[in-house]
């Protein structure tokens, strides 16, 4: 099943002093633009830090790895990464469920850190609402 269902994404971004604005600005146009061109994106959310203005958090639910792959090579995503990359002191990234061997390449080529939690046996996901 890896890379057949839905798993989660965290993106955290630490801007530059200065650049919350901008971080925001940056955000919002790459949310609408994923809004209306990812049907695979199923939640997509940028979260502010309450203890810190400088520090955010995109929380992202994929259907699947393809989906991921779609965010990836989606023109406006990649034009975000890039002028987000250059306004970030940091990005990192998480990812949480089971993943293909294709996705996993694609996030070792990323230019910020990824981390890929492993699943246990503990926990399971309700394929049919994904079917």
């Amino acid at each position: 099943m890896a890379g057949k269902t839905p798993f989660v994404l965290i993106a955290r971004i630490r801007v530059k002093e200065g650049m919350i604005e901008k971080c925001l600005d940056l955000a919002e146009i790459v949310d609408k633009a994923v809004e209306a061109s990812e049907p695979g994106m199923i939640f997509h959310n940028f979260d502010s830090d309450p203890d810190n203005p400088s520090c955010f958090i995109w929380t992202e639910v994929y259907k699947n790895s393809e989906a991921f792959l779609h965010h990836v090579s989606n023109p406006p995503v990649m034009e975000y990464i890039e002028k987000q990359t250059e306004i970030a002191e940091s990005i990192s990234l998480e990812i949480y469920g089971e993943i293909s061997q294709e996705m996993t390449g694609t996030l070792d080529a990323l230019p910020f850190p990824v981390k890929h939690f492993k699943r246990t046996r503990v926990g399971y996901i309700r394929t049919e609402h994904f079917a």
